[in-house]
């Protein structure tokens, strides 16, 4: 593989515009920054954290998802997959951390992240070998229910949150999200070139100005917000390390490796570089960076990282493939953890505006899956039973969150995911059906097929 900077015909490779790079890392930024604040907040509310701890702890997220992003897009030695990939704050982890935070403290959540990342970025080389288990059947299915999972996190932003809350299901969240969905199939329609590119952007902009006239923006947190800060390593003091909350983030680590195969494997069949058998190396250089930005996360007061889904739609959804655009984007947000009042500006952006930008793009992504479906020969019942439960257990925990609530934590870390769950029964299955039972799962070739229909047609 190619591992030169920029200059390369490979549209992976290719450096564009400084300006250009610069507007399309934004984009990138836009359709993600609801996430990375996610993370912090809840957290922070569950074990009672203050206000101003909240956004010390938000801002170092953002600076610490952008040095995630760099060391996984560009990448050093080997670490980092080199794909147009961006990182953020893992939800995988949020209930074990709850949890943690509550018998042991912050001190014990870090400790916590920076031995399950050690642990991640040494197990990395030899769980990369599983590459073997994901045929297009599996990561077919895999990259299908990442889709679907995460539609309806953007049907709850277009809502205006969760059920519930306060205002959610109001007709002006409803109309607010319809406007930036029209806005962004419009854009995408009738313009081409860079406008065309950016049509999520200015979906994002343009929805938000009108989210404005409805009173739903509120830039409050801009004028609270101070216009430099600095994460400093160990700011709650040094992490305690204790048995129990290691050997559950550890357990939470392995999940985020599964997760984050799957949207490697997503985003290798977008840009023209799938991940197949015999390129163990490539999935271990991405575990690594995924590994290692959760240490810097321990060590800068953060959480656990993951490749975020909703970009690998943006990536498909554009067509822009270039892992450079997306190490601006690491660029804009180290600037955003440094500067608070300007992520203050971007976390203005209403729920319902990311909601109906969401729609689309998390559409992308499961469209995504079904195109690696196409190349499965459906018509062999073994397949059709692998997507099938695949698809289902992986949508169970969007469709009914409760579902694993009365059985042991460790179930509910494991399951809770859809993703991961889908992963499990995919590849559980195929190794039933096929590895031990025989055949690929892959559609006959064409030469195959002739053959089969001639035996046919002489046999009637």
């Amino acid at each position: 593989m190619d591992r030169g900077v920029g200059g390369g015909r490979d549209p992976v490779d290719e450096v564009l515009p400084v300006g250009k790079m610069a507007v399309f890392g934004l984009q990138h930024v836009l359709a993600m920054y609801a996430g990375v604040i996610a993370v912090p907040l809840i957290i922070a509310s569950a074990i009672g954290l203050p206000e101003r701890e909240v956004t010390y702890i938000t801002a170092a997220s953002f600076f610490v998802c952008g040095v995630a992003t760099l060391i996984q897009s560009v990448g050093f030695w080997r670490v980092g997959i080199r794909l147009p990939i961006v990182q953020g704050t893992s939800f995988v982890t949020v209930s074990p951390m709850i949890a943690i935070g509550g018998h042991y403290g912050l001190k014990g959540i870090y400790g916590s992240v920076i031995a399950a990342g050690v642990f991640g970025f040494l197990i990395s080389p030899y769980y990369s070998k599983l590459l073997r288990f994901f045929p297009p059947v599996v990561s077919g299915s895999v990259i299908t229910v990442i889709g679907l999972s995460l539609t309806p996190v953007a049907i709850g932003w277009a809502a205006g949150g969760q059920p519930g809350q306060k205002g959610y299901g109001a007709p002006e969240n409803i109309l607010v999200a319809l406007i930036t969905l029209v806005l962004v199939l419009a854009i995408t329609r009738f313009f081409g070139g860079f406008i065309g590119r950016i049509a999520v952007l200015l979906g994002l902009v343009i929805g938000t100005v009108i989210a404005a006239f409805f009173g739903m923006v509120d830039i409050s947190g801009v004028g609270k917000a101070g216009w430099f800060g600095v994460t400093t390593p160990f700011h709650y003091g040094l992490p305690a390390f204790h048995l129990v909350p290691i050997v559950t983030m550890m357990l939470a680590m392995l999940v985020i490796m599964v997760e984050t195969t799957s949207d490697m494997l997503a985003i290798g069949e977008i840009v023209g570089k799938p991940l197949r058998e015999g390129e163990e190396e490539r999935l271990a250089d991405g575990l690594r960076a995924d590994s290692l930005s959760t240490v810097i996360g321990g060590v800068l007061n953060t959480y656990p990282f993951s490749a975020f889904a909703q970009n690998v739609g943006l990536v498909r959804y554009t067509n822009l493939k270039s892992r450079f655009i997306v190490a601006a984007g690491g660029v804009i947000l180290v600037l955003l953890g440094l500067f608070p009042k300007f992520a203050a500006l971007v976390t203005a952006i209403p729920l319902p505006v990311l909601g109906g930008a969401g729609l689309v793009l998390f559409g992308t992504v499961a469209a995504s899956g079904v195109q690696t479906l196409s190349r499965v020969d459906l018509s062999d019942n073994r397949n059709i039973t692998i997507v099938a439960v695949s698809l289902a257990l992986g949508i169970l925990p969007a469709v009914a969150p409760t579902f694993y609530d009365r059985l042991p934590d460790w179930v509910q870390v494991v399951f809770g995911s859809g993703i991961t769950s889908a992963s499990i029964a995919a590849i559980v299955l195929n190794v039933g059906f096929h590895i031990l039972g025989g055949g690929t799962g892959r559609r006959p070739a064409p030469a195959t097929e002739a053959v089969e229909h001639a035996q046919q047609a002489e046999e009637v």
